[in-house]
């Protein structure tokens, strides 16, 4: 199909994926009771107040306790919508305040609301707290496939056309090269395909290799010459991190978005934090004030007065009114003053149709982790923008799709994947700095065609003298066989009680050598696809006293949990055992891919190789360490 074909195909596709997502949405919150709702984790309730004020641009926010429940694992997470309501009388529909979530631990959380002034219900007692459907990010990208589909003879024409690779990228023949001394061969050879791309250019980053450092270098030479730049990511932590090494490196960055979005940290950078310490932002309040004070006399008078009270009152909201708009005026002047000295403006894919955005266009756009981000939301920013510079790894965890049906009909196939594939664009990144070298060959055959090299600080980098880099724990015959949980999920126990006691002699193995001491030169990670895997080694983590001593450093989580992370240790749980050799989703080799390449010392993974070898990754993985002597079976561990 045509590429106006493909988008139009994809806004259908979107619109599935919308409705499975609300679909979700209305069975966790709308249709359930606040009980079941607490127990699903989108609800807390009741809660207490701790504190409320005034905070970041100008706010007004909430800060709430959880009284109970406190086990439940909840999704009331940073950065998303929420809503406060006030159940007395069983009114929890009638008494509601939204905002965004600013700040979200287990137990405590900071609510922004979209309100001037606290609630007055908010002191009659039984409050709580719903997560919101977030409907905005849905219009935004399906108004923006509809612009992009439609273009004509214009440059976003012209970008569809390539970015689908309907017609060629072009690449300037005379360039200056460059050659950063911090940068590796194929990291300044990335920075120079960058600089000549006319359209688009892509940074391919395999795990370690430095795709953000390669990134942020480019994004520096391309200031010098532009002066300004986009910077996006689909998500507000990578957004974050982004503009905060691009602050470290001198760069002016003007962060766009909710505040409450925003790492605390970062708070500096942010537009409101800047509107707030300009030098005319006092004027700013001093004209709101003499305006509200104008109100104030305004709506003294009482319902029954006469014709020169009545013109008096009008007077001065005309007053307040004409003192409202200075202030806009001049908070307007402020926020494109801001925003025109800024050396990057830094926002979420979607978070790049702000309000202050709106007018504004680019000679060149970033965006970083374009492989994790759905397609719909890439073209956002590139409205914006006269070229294109994408950074991600298509071979790591794709972007979230809930709805299967869209998944199937390609929402899980981004942008990135498909520019990689249709033209030449790209270039790899190929010396890794995180793992030893035998820890990466398996991926680097697998995914990224043997080119991957382990940089020398690394190639042999070992927990001791006397351990292996890899094992893989082979359960095949041990009758550990899966169990299924509620909600769908997996788990092994008995292959989790040989994964914890196998990490105990390890830590008991490291404490005798003393080559290294655990918590300052070793942290270590657990790993399993299933989350009901995960809950039990969560739970059954300090079956050993030396895992109760050393739990501040172990972290357990799926595999989705460790993306863009990495530790010294890594175990992997595969937990699948059974006799049909079904693995179901881990035949996403992806997600495979992600797991083995967190470890940077020693990796351990233990499955069943009759339940595995059935699949062809799984296969070459068990010929793997079968080659290099890394296979063991459980039974020198079990019993």
């Amino acid at each position: 199909m045509n590429s106006k074909e493909e988008l139009r195909n994809l806004r259908a596709i979107l619109k599935i994926e919308k409705e499975e997502d609300l679909n979700q949405y209305r069975k966790m919150v709308q249709e359930t009771n606040i009980q079941d709702r607490v127990k699903s984790g989108v609800s807390w309730y009741p809660v207490k107040i701790t504190q409320t004020g005034i905070g970041r641009g100008e706010q007004v926010f909430v800060e709430i306790e959880r009284t109970n429940n406190h086990d439940i694992e909840h999704q009331l997470q940073s950065g998303k919508r929420a809503t406060l309501f006030c159940n007395l009388d069983n009114r929890a529909n009638e008494q509601r305040a939204e905002g965004v979530i600013g700040m979200a631990t287990k137990t405590h959380l900071r609510i922004f609301l979209h309100q001037d002034e606290l609630p007055e219900w908010i002191k009659d007692g039984k409050i709580g707290i719903d997560m919101l459907f977030d409907e905005g990010s849905y219009k935004e990208m399906d108004e923006t496939l509809r612009i992009v589909s439609e273009a004509e003879h214009n440059r976003l024409a012209q970008l569809r056309e390539i970015l689908l690779g309907h017609k060629t990228a072009i690449f300037k023949e005379n360039h200056n090269q460059i050659n950063h001394p911090k940068l590796n061969e194929s990291q300044n050879k990335a920075v120079n395909l960058i600089l000549k791309a006319e359209d688009v250019a892509i940074v391919h980053g395999p795990p370690g290799t430095g795709k953000t450092t390669t990134f942020i270098q480019a994004i520096k030479q391309v200031v010098k010459i532009e002066k300004q730049v986009l910077v996006t990511a689909p998500s507000n932590t990578a957004v974050d991190l982004l503009a905060e090494k691009l602050s470290y490196e001198g760069l002016k960055v003007v962060r766009i978005g909710h505040p409450a979005r925003v790492s605390e940290r970062l708070l500096n950078l942010t537009l409101d934090n800047q509107i707030a310490n300009h030098d005319y932002f006092a004027d700013i309040k001093s004209i709101r004030k003499k305006a509200e004070e104008y109100r104030t006399m305004a709506f003294k008078y009482k319902r029954n007065f006469g014709k020169a009270e009545a013109s008096q009152r009008k007077l001065l909201i005309d007053e307040a009114k004409q003192l409202k708009s200075e202030a806009i005026k001049l908070e307007d002047y402020i926020v494109s003053d801001l925003m025109s000295n800024a050396d990057v403006i830094a926002c979420t894919l979607v978070g790049a149709n702000n309000v202050n955005m709106r007018d504004k266009t680019f000679k060149t756009v970033f965006i970083d982790e374009a492989a994790q981000a759905l397609e719909p939301a890439c073209w956002v920013p590139i409205t914006k923008a006269h070229r294109v510079i994408m950074a991600g790894d298509h071979w790591q965890l794709p972007p979230t799709v809930k709805s299967f049906e869209a998944a199937q009909k390609g929402l899980n196939v981004t942008l990135f994947e498909k520019t990689i594939k249709r033209q030449a664009v790209d270039v790899m990144l190929e010396v890794q700095y995180r793992m030893n070298e035998f820890i990466m060959n398996f991926s680097g055959d697998q995914f990224y065609k043997g080119k991957l090299l382990a940089h020398e600080s690394v190639k042999n980098i070992v927990v001791s003298d006397t351990q292996p880099p890899v094992e893989f724990v082979d359960t095949a015959g041990c009758s550990f066989n899966e169990q299924y949980q509620h909600q769908r999920s997996v788990s092994n126990p008995e292959e989790g009680t040989l994964l914890l006691k196998h990490l105990a002699n390890l830590l008991e193995h490291i404490e005798y050598e003393g080559q290294s001491q655990i918590g300052v030169d070793l942290n270590i990670g657990i790993i399993s696809p299933y989350k009901a895997q995960v809950a039990w080694l969560t739970e059954h983590l300090i079956t050993h006293e030396i895992l109760e001593k050393y739990k501040a450093f172990i972290s357990i989580n799926t595999v989705d949990g460790f993306q863009g992370q990495e530790r010294d240790i890594m175990y992997i749980s595969l937990v699948r055992s059974n006799e049909n050799q079904e693995i179901g989703f881990l035949s996403d080799t992806r997600r495979m891919n992600v797991a083995l390449t967190r470890a940077r010392k020693k990796l351990v993974v233990f499955g069943d190789s009759a339940t595995l070898a059935s699949n062809a990754f799984y296969g070459d993985f068990l010929n793997y360490v079968e080659k290099n002597h890394f296979h063991k079976s459980a039974w020198e561990y079990h019993g």
